[in-house]
Order: C-alpha cells, then sequence, then structure tokens
C-alpha cells in the first residue's frame, strides 16, 4: 500500500473504487491491520486503490472526515463515501468493505 498525502489523496478519492487507511506509526492497531490489509491489495489490484494517510504527518484528511480515532478505514466509490469505519477490523470484515465498492 502506498502512503499518500493530502494533495495525493483529493486527486485518488475521487475516481474508482478506493481504500483509504487512516493510520499512525505507533498505533499498534493500525499495526495489526496492516498485514491483511497489504495482502488486500494484492488481491484485488486494478480494482480496488488501497492507500494509506499517516495522520500525524497529513492530519487534514482525518479532520475532514472527522476522524478522533485510528485505524479508520474510509470507502469511496467514484468520489462518494461509501463507508467508515474506525478500530481494528478482523479480515472478513475487511474483505466486506472491499467488496462493497466494487
Amino acid at each position: 500500500m502506498r502512503i499518500i498525502n493530502t494533495e495525493e489523496f483529493n486527486q485518488i478519492h475521487t475516481t474508482g473504487a478506493v481504500l483509504v487507511d487512516l493510520y499512525a506509526d505507533w498505533c499498534g492497531p493500525c499495526k495489526m491491520i496492516a498485514p491483511m490489509l497489504d495482502e488486500l491489495s494484492s488481491k484485488y489490484e486494478g480494482q480496488v486503490t488501497f492507500v494509506k494517510v499517516n495522520v500525524d504527518n497529513d492530519p487534514e484528511v482525518a479532520q475532514r472526515f472527522g476522524v478522533v480515532s485510528i485505524p479508520t478505514l474510509i470507502t469511496f466509490k467514484d468520489g462518494k463515501l461509501i463507508k467508515q469505519v474506525t478500530g481494528y477490523q478482523p479480515k472478513p470484515m475487511l474483505e466486506k468493505l472491499v467488496s462493497e465498492i466494487l
């Protein structure tokens, strides 16, 4: 998964199916969810764009969507927010998030 900044987010989230992982390097649950997101990113390559935004380095995206806890995953379809979930998610829930934007 590619780490992006606010400017890149503004371009990426408006086209196609996108899953954004808002995280921080110090966040334990963020580290736990990362390998599953990497796996799904490979599985759905070309169908869904998976990106990460570090909320410590780029807080604007988190502020825009009212994120107060991480990890927060936000899915978009052609620029429309589909779902926003906070906290550690098991793999079946992550797969469901992806299926909702395909």
